[in-house]
């Protein structure tokens, strides 16, 4: 026989819940004369074995059920399958922590987050220490946070000497603005890079405004240093003003500006979210040009399919994407596609480049994305049978998978 304190010690419970127990009826005291509740061996064993039933994820009640009378099998089976549940989410749990303390990749993770929480997930990774810039491209670049400081070291090292971080020509940014209704005098160049249009814009546009102001913003100072000095070499220092800023967070006075121009950037902030924020700034009737990497066919390979759902989950079709700017509050003016010669000048140095470095970084996993997208362009592409036959025909509708698309919207007057 054992007393409460006692049978509490064996079964590691306090005083109070025993009581409960016996209050319920799951075990019965014998009361001594002296007022000693004395609990005997099959109380101990009724607690044991409640024990385990609860760990096994019945309720208290349920427990009381299985001791009393035959178990249900259905309750079982129910209690069963929920714990298996809670097993796959609590080895997730498991699974994201070991990866914050680096014992394996976090890229699934972010990339689930990007899709479920964009903006939560980016404020999330400047409180880990991320600059905005850093934050950015680990979100579209590396994608996962213990790796980011060697991915974006190797990534450097790939793109140093490339005069282009992204598909274009200058032929292309002048066949957009040629499409620009009117002679603009305040412009915005949002995500302006090493400003290689930078430089096609002010001088074509100073040839009709010799006073035009372009303000080209980026979060790179040494990208907006590399422009400044170009600027001055070019004579267009008047007219090139740079601002170091984040696209998200511009700090400009609503309706500054009667042209904004974006190339290859939209994306990073997210081309809808750029619609909406960026609109406030152009004046009525105000041009807003921007480029974005959409799909050309409905019916994209499997391949191609699964590598841009990967890289680029928000890509989506012309249509959509004029969708997306009339709900905007902006009229679509014009579309058109990037020149073949726009994906070569990107893609052809950067071949090169990667090639070259495969010796010195073999198991550099920026060099092996950047590898890959190359491979995944130029087997995917229409451009893949041109290049051997020499012809630089274009089609709009031919049957390449993807292209960039550039966007003329005019903003709408209010109301």
């Amino acid at each position: 026989m054992y007393r409460i304190s006692e049978l509490a010690e064996l079964v590691g419970l306090s005083r109070s819940t025993l009581l409960y127990y016996g209050k319920l009826g799951l075990i019965e005291a014998q009361r001594q004369s002296n007022g000693y509740r004395l609990y005997s061996e099959k109380d101990l064993q009724r607690v044991r074995l409640l024990q385990q039933l609860q760990a096994g994820g019945l309720t208290l009640k349920e427990c009381q059920a299985c001791l009393d009378a035959k178990i249900e099998r259905s309750l079982l089976e129910n209690r069963l399958k929920q714990l298996d549940e809670e097993l796959v989410q609590k080895q997730r749990s498991r699974d994201l922590l070991a990866a914050m303390l680096g014992e394996s990749g976090l890229e699934e993770w972010h990339e689930s987050m990007d899709k479920l929480a964009p903006d939560a997930h980016l404020d999330w990774l400047i409180k880990q220490g991320f600059d905005e810039k850093q934050a950015l491209r680990l979100k579209w670049l590396s994608k996962d946070m213990n790796e980011h400081e060697q991915y974006m070291a190797d990534f450097g090292v790939i793109f140093d000497g490339l005069e282009r971080l992204g598909p274009g020509t200058a032929e292309d940014t002048l066949a957009a603005l040629a499409q620009v209704p009117h002679t603009p005098k305040h412009v915005l160049e949002i995500g302006c890079g090493k400003g290689i249009a930078t430089s096609v814009l002010a001088k074509a546009l100073k040839e009709n405004q010799p006073d035009v102001q372009i303000t080209a913003v980026d979060n790179d100072q040494p990208s907006l240093d590399i422009l400044a000095q170009q600027a001055q070499a070019f004579g267009l220092e008047s007219n090139i003003k740079t601002v170091c800023a984040s696209m998200m967070d511009l700090p400009f006075e609503t309706m500054s500006f009667d042209l904004i121009w974006s190339e290859g950037s939209a994306y990073i902030m997210g081309v809808q979210k750029a619609l909406k924020q960026w609109r406030k700034l152009l004046s009525d009737d105000g041009i807003l040009v921007v480029n974005d990497l959409v799909w050309n066919t409905e019916t994209p390979n499997e391949s191609i399919k699964a590598f841009w759902q990967k890289e680029y989950p928000d890509m989506t079709t012309v249509a959509e994407r004029i969708k997306h700017a009339k709900a905007a509050g902006y009229q679509v003016l014009d579309d058109f596609a990037l020149s073949d010669a726009g994906w070569l000048a990107y893609y052809q140095p950067l071949q090169k480049q990667v090639e070259s470095l495969k010796a010195t970084m073999p198991n550099s996993k920026a060099l092996a994305d950047c590898d890959n997208e190359i491979k995944q362009f130029f087997n995917n592409s229409r451009l893949k049978s041109e290049l051997s036959e020499g012809s630089a025909k274009r089609d709009r509708n031919d049957h390449s998978t993807f292209y960039s698309n550039l966007y003329r919207f005019r903003r709408r007057e209010r109301g």
